[in-house]
């Protein structure tokens, strides 16, 4: 019977890249599934065919390197699939959902909230997102000690003007209780068309409030900059796609302008590709260890490949709890060669790797394999990197306009 089970496969999402970094979801959420972690891009042919058979895919007997252990016995898992193909209720049954949560359930399984298996249609916004224009609330999202949470809203998104803060605790979305939602299906509820609204009860510093976010076209320009008096400050909002050549420009813009200090804001990056955050480093540190993978006990140094035109400038990193992943990379990199001074907040503290592959249906598995070290081998993940000078940002300061951190930054550069 088993191998009349077909199905088709949707070709899709082509080509993926390097590793990445990051915990990014903006919901389009751009992804909290999806930014959290670097990943490692592969492509993996799972098919030739335009139909393939499902025990083919999944089969004890098809290669003994393919079970992990002897202890497994694939014929139950088929036994439990052909009961229900035949007696389910409500016919016919969809055995493409049914396959893909199969694979969706064995991550899950995993306990690990960054490692998750992404059907066809949800890789394919990821690599959407990606590029920087999507339609959301604006917002990182992560589980957090067990909790959904917002790790930042996007500058000038909706979130953001909604007044969603980064560390507020998603309890419930349009009356859905997140106790125990995982990542994948808390951005399905969050995300949606612009003009479309979505409600959040949310708990954080502010008492526990009901937030009403109406989505909406979300365009993210990663680098910004401009002069403070005779100070530069260049704020990263990610590590996206066009973050290597807008901030080689800047750099250029910046070193005609010779300040008397730079102010790299990181506040509420929650990361991007790796190769754009070392790149970065290495304006400070060029040609020297930025970031360590541990993996199987083994630690693997990425260096710099930066020009060093910063080197010489006396520079202070903001950071708060919203800064993740990459944006730890970089101003550990900084901090530990005493390039920078840190100021702000602790940071959320993502510092693991995901391996990202894709499939030729269009469906990915993205799966922690290591985690990442500061050049003096300190631990992020679940750590976080803790400021030179610890100074907060309030609700208060927000809603009057004051940035605390901001200022003391330009206070250590005077």
């Amino acid at each position: 019977m088993f191998k009349k089970l077909k199905f088709k496969i949707k070709y899709g999402a082509s080509n993926f890249f390097i590793r990445y970094l990051g915990i990014f979801l903006s919901i389009a959420v751009i992804g909290a599934v999806f930014f959290t972690g670097i990943f490692v891009g592969k492509k993996i042919e799972v098919a030739k065919k335009q139909q393939v058979e499902i025990k083919k895919l999944i089969n004890k007997d098809a290669s003994p390197d393919f079970l992990i252990t002897k202890n497994i016995d694939f014929d139950l898992f088929w036994n439990v699939w052909e009961k229900v193909i035949k007696n389910y209720a409500h016919q016919p049954v969809d055995e493409v959902k049914m396959f893909y949560g199969a694979m969706q359930g064995a991550v899950a399984a995993l306990g690990d909230p960054y490692s998750i298996f992404l059907e066809p249609q949800v890789a394919e916004e990821f690599q959407e997102e990606l590029s920087g224009k999507f339609e959301g609330i604006g917002a990182e999202i992560a589980i957090k000690d067990e909790q959904l949470t917002i790790v930042a809203p996007l500058l000038d998104s909706p979130a953001e003007r909604a007044g969603l803060k980064a560390g507020d605790k998603i309890l419930a979305i349009d009356d859905y209780n997140t106790n125990g939602i995982s990542l994948d299906y808390a951005v399905k509820l969050i995300r949606g068309d612009k003009g479309t609204k979505v409600k959040l009860l949310v708990n954080g510093a502010s008492p526990q409030r009901e937030v009403e976010v109406v989505r909406d076209k979300i365009v993210v320009k990663s680098v910004q900059w401009n002069m403070i008096e005779d100070i530069a400050h260049i704020r990263i909002l990610q590590f996206g796609a066009d973050t290597k050549n807008d901030f080689d420009k800047i750099v250029k813009q910046v070193v005609l302008k010779n300040p008397k200090g730079i102010i790299l804001d990181l506040r509420n990056n929650p990361g991007g590709y790796l190769d754009a955050a070392i790149q970065m480093a290495g304006e400070w540190v060029p040609k020297s260890p930025v970031v360590y993978e541990r993996y199987m006990g083994q630690d693997k140094a990425f260096s710099a490949y930066g020009k060093g035109r910063f080197q010489d400038f006396k520079t202070v990193v903001l950071i708060n709890k919203g800064s993740a992943s990459g944006s730890e990379i970089v101003a550990g990199a900084l901090n530990d060669y005493n390039k920078a001074t840190l100021v702000g907040e602790q940071t959320f503290g993502k510092g693991s790797v995901q391996d990202y592959e894709e499939y030729s249906d269009g469906s990915a598995l993205k799966l922690t394999i290591a985690l990442w070290l500061t050049p003096n081998k300190n631990s992020i993940d679940g750590e976080g990197i803790e400021p030179d000078i610890k100074v907060e940002l309030t609700k208060e300061d927000y809603q009057d306009g004051k940035d605390p951190q901001l200022a003391k930054a330009k206070e250590l550069l005077k």
